[in-house]
């Protein structure tokens, strides 16, 4: 489950010298503290490093890892590489996009849950593979399912 992370962006700057050379360091760092690379943000770290905007916007729509979106508080990753594929991820894509109420690649109303494809999470033998935040679920049935979403709405519930 990801740690809640309560900074600011001047902190996360501060660690860094002012200069291009930082810029991939620093979006990692504002993805890592917020879920995601707002406008404003991205505009500071560009004034930091000097960087045009055009180039920064760039980078951070080339790199998957980066998002201009707010994301939910868990992401949720379906392998769609072909031995995942044949062993039926898209029927888990399918009803985790029905019980959460979006297609992949969107996040919940509430910011709760951001659900995604990705081509290849490289754990063929395990397929199909979901990844839940950092944790990798194998062999995932309608049953492994239920326990991970049950998981993951009780973690987002304990939290004060």
């Amino acid at each position: 489950m990801k740690p809640a992370i309560d900074i600011d962006l001047d902190e996360i700057m501060e660690r860094y010298p002012g200069r291009p050379e930082s810029l991939i360091f620093l979006m990692q760092d504002v993805q890592a503290a917020f879920s995601y690379i707002s406008p404003e943000a991205l505009t500071l770290v560009c004034d930091y490093t000097g960087v045009p905007m055009s180039q920064a916007y760039a980078v951070a729509t080339f790199y998957q890892s980066f998002s201009l979106e707010p994301r939910g508080e868990h992401e949720i990753k379906v392998c769609l590489g072909t031995a995942c594929h044949l062993k039926g991820s898209q029927r888990i894509v399918d009803e985790l996009s029905r019980r959460l109420g979006v297609d992949a690649g969107q996040t919940t109303e509430d910011l709760k849950y951001t659900l995604e494809t990705v081509n290849c999470l490289g754990a063929c033998a395990l397929a199909p593979v979901v990844v839940a935040d950092e944790d990798y679920l194998a062999n995932v049935t309608a049953k492994k399912l239920n326990k991970l979403l049950k998981e993951l709405s009780q973690d987002i519930e304990e939290r004060p």
